[in-house]
């Protein structure tokens, strides 16, 4: 059972892929953020040490860690973001790997599908067995975060900045997906790709 990691930049349509991969070619799908999110709650493997190293200042009032407040706090001082990834990172990455495990003990899943975003940049090769990278024009990113989530031109440019370029994401890639036009094309490519 191959696991396939899934990468592209904001707006790619990553969960478009991924829902025909789900719904066309019984693959079951782990999301990296969601995993992070998962070991944040409180009596998981992340939420002690965030709270100690960032105070209860970042609790809600029910004691789960606020993500808004936490993400006001590294999102504009990088030491504190490598701190908080510093602690994420790793239990993330051991949890995905025990999710893999139990997936292919199960047996129920044709593939298995790793998505995050920065799947090149936290090092998640030896996860992997094949990168797929998502690829849209840049422009159709910028009108589809408009029109589906109000993304400003500006805000697009600051996370597109955040991210690898496509030369990066390309020279990684064993797979390039082109999802830039209709949901048939893409599946079309798919087809191709899955055989």
């Amino acid at each position: 059972m191959k696991v396939i990691g899934v990468t592209g930049g904001v707006g790619s349509g990553k969960s478009v892929v991924l829902s025909i991969l789900e719904n066309d070619y019984h693959a079951k799908t782990i999301l990296a953020d969601l995993v992070a999110h998962d070991l944040m709650e409180p009596g998981e493997k992340s939420y002690q040490e965030i709270v100690q190293a960032f105070g209860t200042e970042i609790l809600s009032e029910d004691g789960t860690i606020d993500r808004q407040k936490l993400g006001n706090i590294v999102f504009c001082n990088e030491e504190k973001l490598q701190q908080l990834n510093a602690i994420t990172h790793p239990n993330v990455k051991e949890e995905i790997r025990r999710r893999i495990n139990l997936m292919k003990k199960q047996g129920e899943a044709s593939m298995i599908l790793l998505e995050a975003a920065l799947l090149i940049e936290s090092g998640y090769e030896d996860i992997y067995d094949e990168l797929w990278y998502i690829y849209v024009d840049k422009e159709i990113r910028y009108q589809r975060l408009y029109e589906g989530r109000g993304y400003t031109r500006e805000k697009t440019d600051s996370i597109m900045n955040n991210q690898l370029s496509e030369e990066e994401f390309r020279r990684f890639a064993d797979v390039v997906i082109d999802n830039s036009y209709s949901i048939e094309e893409t599946k079309a490519q798919i087809q191709k790709i899955c055989g």
